[in-house]
Parts: C-alpha cells; sequence; structure tokens
C-alpha cells in the first residue's frame, strides 16, 4: 500500500474528525479520483501533438489516455464538431494515492519559483484544480521527447461537502498551500 493512503488512515482521518466534529471515520472526506486532462488545440492542424499529450499523460498516470473531441464546431477556431482536441486520463486507487504523493513530494516543487499552490482553485464542492504550466516538472518524462512544452490541468475530485473540508484534507495529506 502506498505511505499515503498509510498516512490517510493514521493521521489525516483522525485529526479531520477532531477539526469538524466528525462522530464517524466514514464522514471524513476521502479522494476519490485525479483527472488529468490536456487540452491539445494544436492538433487542428498538426496530429502530431496529440501523440505527444498521449505519451506525457501515459507516462505520468501509467494508464492510457482517452482522446476528447471537440463537442460542437467554432468556426473562428476552424474547429469541427468531433474532431480530436485533447487527451485525458481518470486515475482511481492505488495509482491515484501514488500520483498524488509524486506530485506533492517530486513534481510540485520543480515548478521555478515556487511560493505554494493557490487554496483559492476550488469549485464549492470541496474538489480542487491545479494548472501546471509545463509537463516537464514530472521527472519521468524524458525531455528529448517532447517537442513543445505543454500545460496539464489537474482536478483532484474528494467526498467533502465544502471547500473548507477539501482544502483541510488536500493540507492534512501535504499540498503546499500558500494561502
Amino acid at each position: 500500500m502506498s505511505g499515503l493512503v498509510e498516512r490517510y488512515k493514521k493521521d489525516v482521518a483522525p485529526a479531520m474528525m477532531e477539526e469538524f466534529g466528525y462522530g464517524n471515520v466514514m464522514q471524513t472526506p476521502k479522494l476519490t479520483k485525479i483527472v488529468l486532462n490536456m487540452g491539445l488545440g494544436e492538433a487542428i492542424q498538426n496530429a502530431k501533438v496529440l501523440d505527444v499529450g498521449e505519451y506525457t499523460l501515459r507516462t505520468i498516470s501509467g494508464q492510457k489516455p482517452v482522446i476528447t473531441k471537440a463537442k460542437k464546431a467554432i468556426s473562428n477556431f476552424k474547429l469541427r464538431e468531433g474532431l480530436s482536441i485533447g487527451v485525458a486520463v481518470t486515475i482511481r486507487g492505488v495509482r491515484m494515492y501514488e500520483f498524488l504523493e509524486r506530485l506533492i513530494v517530486t513534481a510540485i516543487p520543480r515548478i521555478r519559483d515556487f511560493k505554494g499552490v493557490s487554496g483559492k482553485a476550488f469549485d464549492g464542492h470541496g474538489n480542487y484544480t491545479l494548472g501546471v504550466k509545463e509537463q516537464l516538472i514530472f521527472p519521468e518524462i524524458d525531455y528529448d521527447q517532447i517537442d513543445k512544452v505543454q500545460g496539464l490541468n489537474i482536478t483532484i475530485v474528494t467526498t467533502a461537502n465544502t471547500d473548507a473540508e477539501g482544502k483541510s484534507l488536500l493540507r492534512h495529506l501535504g499540498m503546499p498551500f500558500r494561502n
């Protein structure tokens, strides 16, 4: 089992029960899934960009990503319905905890001029979204395989009911918030 799962059971759940006054361990918020998403608008002109995005997400997550398609046509962007414009992957279970641990311990500290992640990127239901400007912060990505630096969105979905509960859960798990 992952070290983060052990830490959740031993330290995080009891601390959250005390902080929010839960009567039962099952009331404490937990992680449900982590969704990694790369929007690759350039794929309209250059289909090779999708391969790089797919390689990136497969390497980071250890799972095969799904290619996302355009839902409707937008003529100003030369976009037709059904065109491939991104890649996404959903991570659950043990892999999710391993990814979160790698993100917090290894990847986030590699961001240049890093002062902590924003504590305001919650959606009102305890889910947190983090935007990464370059995929090279993940050490497992081979620099030679990348043509152009791309960003990606990381959404951490929790069972928390409020943003305060979600933020507290992520803070206890080690997420470095600046505010």
